[in-house]
């Protein structure tokens, strides 16, 4: 007679994740894979389409997990700063940099794999991250005479982009409660941010990968002169 198979052992969603999340830190993107996350639980990879229906439907469950994350490192720093729009702006693009740094695999997932541009993390506004930096932008705009080009100036073929993303902006900025005249988040402002963003994940994912077309000992001191930039560009540092 065979000998009765054991059991198969019991794992829960958060087994998974929890597996899936220390496969991807400890040997980055390419080793979370179904297969692996199986042999780690001791079970067959088909076990796994209970909770998930893909491996890229796992993967979204991370990028969102980690979004979480940053969101909270990023409140627990602006929490402690003063009331102040610009400060606690630079602040987010700061600790953005930092958590970038510091978790350059879980950066990589979320920011610069395969299926970001579908997903959106920057549209996801109902998301912590997405939150935070709203909550910054609105409070700007509630405080600041922002400085931005008229919008003659702004490219033609651009401008029909750039007033769908204005209304998605309006829309989410106001569910999130921030109160300020609409009229101030004009089409240059909204371009603007555009610009903020391209800059800030542009320098920040050449510091990641190691990208630089020159050695930096101090890549700090050239991130934060960008910012400075920015900030005067905007009117949120005068000279």
């Amino acid at each position: 007679m065979s000998k009765p198979r054991g059991r198969a052992p019991v794992v829960t969603d958060g087994d998974i994740r929890r597996v899936a999340r220390a496969l991807l830190v400890e040997q980055g993107p390419q080793a979370v894979t179904l297969r692996a996350i199986a042999r780690e639980l001791g079970i067959t990879a088909p076990a796994l389409y209970r909770y998930y229906r893909s491996l890229e439907d796992l993967l979204e469950t991370l990028r969102s997990e980690f979004c979480a994350d940053l969101a909270a490192e990023l409140s627990a720093e602006i929490a402690t700063l003063p009331d102040d729009g610009a400060v606690q702006f630079f602040a987010i693009c700061k600790g953005f940099r930092r958590w970038a740094l510091a978790h350059t695999r879980e950066f990589t997932l979320v920011f610069a794999s395969p299926g970001v541009g579908r997903s959106g993390v920057m549209r996801r506004f109902d998301e912590p991250f997405g939150r935070i930096f709203l909550a910054a932008a609105g409070r700007l705009l509630a405080t600041y005479d922002i400085v931005t080009l008229p919008t003659e100036v702004i490219p033609v073929d651009l401008r029909e982009d750039l007033v769908g993303f204005q209304t998605e902006l309006l829309a989410a900025v106001s569910e999130a409660g921030q109160k300020f005249p609409a009229e101030k988040l004009d089409l240059g402002v909204t371009y603007l941010m555009i610009q903020i963003w391209a800059r800030l994940y542009g320098h920040v994912t050449l510091e990641v990968f190691g990208n630089y077309p020159i050695p930096l000992s101090h890549p700090e001191i050239l991130f934060d002169t960008m910012l400075a930039e920015l900030g005067r560009t905007a009117g949120l540092i005068s000279d």
